[in-house]
């Protein structure tokens, strides 16, 4: 099956890519989450819209890459959110939540998309995200989740 990111999946490619998949995962995982869409030969057009905003949001140069990362990795992240008393939290931090607390930390913008989170993060405590910059680099976030 032949389809159109419009999202960044792991493993797959870029918003704007043409890629080949199974039949299955195309059709039951990428498409009903808005990740791709199928293929035509309209949507060419789609392509070139989708990697001019792709371009326009990225950082543009390996280096200035690297010195975001540097900046992300070199203070913590300290995000305040609803907890009981025994640390569980009143539902779970996403990423958005993640980008906004890096954003009022470290002055940096970074797109919610480019955050992966291992698993759910439903308690208080330390925790490292991941924060893909650029294809060739990714920063590793310390994020202290505290009651607030």
């Amino acid at each position: 099956m032949k389809l159109i990111l419009t999202q960044e999946v792991t493993g797959l490619g870029a918003p704007g890519d043409v890629v080949e998949v199974k039949d299955g995962y195309g059709r039951n995982y990428l498409v009903p989450r808005g990740l791709a869409t199928a293929w035509s030969k309209g949507g060419e057009k789609q392509v070139a819209s989708i990697r001019k905003a792709r371009q326009a949001r990225e950082i543009a140069t390996l280096e200035e890459a690297q010195k975001v990362r540097d900046s992300l990795e070199a203070k913590p992240v300290r995000l305040a959110v609803k907890a009981g008393q025994s640390g569980r939290l009143f539902g779970a931090v996403t990423p958005a939540d993640v980008a906004s607390a890096i954003e009022s930390t470290n002055g940096s913008k970074v797109d919610r998309r480019k955050v992966e989170l291992t698993g759910a993060i439903k308690n208080t405590g330390e925790y490292t995200v991941h924060v893909r910059l650029h294809p060739e680099v990714q920063a590793k976030v310390k994020l202290a989740v505290v009651a607030g």
